[in-house]
């Protein structure tokens, strides 16, 4: 089985080669990286190039960006992973035989935030176990997903914010997920920049925004303001 990473970029290029570079041992063997960039005033792409099997243009959002970056991929697997966010180095193997070998159709990793803040492991805890609860998966937490099983449902809903939340709930009605224990570390960067606890009640606040209908296209003004 072949995996194909995919990773939606905007003005990424103080990052994105230390995250290209982590995935360089996936591709060797025989795995694909496609960036897909949603209109960058930086040299994100150029810098992308060497480092990826495809790097295209996308219109802006991050939902629009995955689903034209899965349109381009050949792989079986479809994993979206963000541009601050680092993989194990077998995460290609966990994924292949844990959906083989579970007969699962998707699925996550737990996640890590990079800081070193005792209050990030508590969050990050409850982050996991919440998903393990509720079968709902965050794009910090690498979701991945059968190419067969997201051309069936018609890929992410091309919403602002929450579109995440939105894709797993409808691939939660044709199977539990694949929660693997390994770790995926994503950047604690705007955790620790906004305030942890300002950050915290945020995320909360557009969560429960969303779970009582509220637009997320308007919502993503709060979390971009």
């Amino acid at each position: 089985m072949r995996l194909s990473i995919i990773i939606p970029v905007l003005n990424e290029a103080t990052v994105i080669v230390q995250t290209l570079s982590s995935l360089q041992s996936i591709r060797r063997r025989g795995h694909e990286v496609i960036v897909v960039d949603g209109g960058s005033d930086d040299q994100s792409s150029s810098i992308a190039t060497p480092f990826s099997d495809k790097v295209i243009h996308g219109l802006r959002g991050r939902s629009r960006q995955m689903n034209a970056g899965a349109e381009s991929s050949t792989g079986e697997i479809l994993l979206f992973l963000h541009v601050d966010t680092f993989l194990p180095n077998d995460a290609d193997r966990l994924i292949i035989e844990g959906m083989n070998g579970r007969r699962r159709l998707w699925g996550r990793f737990d996640v890590k935030l990079s800081g070193k803040h005792p209050l990030l492991r508590i969050i990050e805890f409850l982050m996991n176990w919440r998903s393990r609860l509720s079968y709902i998966a965050t794009g910090d937490q690498g979701i991945f997903v059968k190419r067969e099983l997201f051309e069936k449902i018609g890929g992410f809903p091309e919403i602002d914010l929450m579109e995440d939340i939105a894709l797993c709930k409808i691939l939660k009605k044709y199977g539990p997920p694949l929660c693997l224990w390994q770790w995926i570390t994503t950047s604690s960067r705007r955790w620790e920049e906004k305030g942890l606890f300002r950050t915290v009640l945020l995320m909360w606040f557009l969560r429960l925004a969303y779970f009582f209908k509220a637009d997320p296209n308007r919502l993503v003004k709060l979390y971009y303001p």
